[in-house]
């Protein structure tokens, strides 16, 4: 699914809730389902991973280069970026997960 066939089909969906032929639960499941797609089958330079391993980042998808920079990413996206900055005494840790191809 290209870009804009996705922003078409978020667009229906969102049209649908407007139109009171869809309630907030059935629309929310429409996108999540476009965006899911879209992400799975992006075409650009980058690949698509996904997370797999502790709870905080399980199932997060992100498209990046490579995995090492996917796995930067979902620690960005998990907040546990701010952990090369951590002495350790603050509590943080780093979610133990791998990252797949999708």
């Amino acid at each position: 699914m290209d870009r804009i066939s996705a922003i078409r089909n978020v667009e229906d969906a969102l049209r649908a809730f407007e139109n009171g032929d869809a309630d907030l639960a059935d629309t929310e499941r429409r996108v999540a389902a476009v965006l899911r797609t879209y992400a799975t089958e992006f075409d650009g330079d980058d690949d698509v991973f996904r997370a797999v391993g502790d709870d905080a980042v399980d199932g997060t998808v992100v498209v990046a280069p490579s995995a090492p920079a996917a796995r930067e990413r979902v620690l960005a996206l998990s907040g546990g970026d701010r952990l090369s900055d951590s002495t350790g005494g603050d509590g943080d840790s780093v979610p133990e997960f791998d990252v797949e191809r999708v």
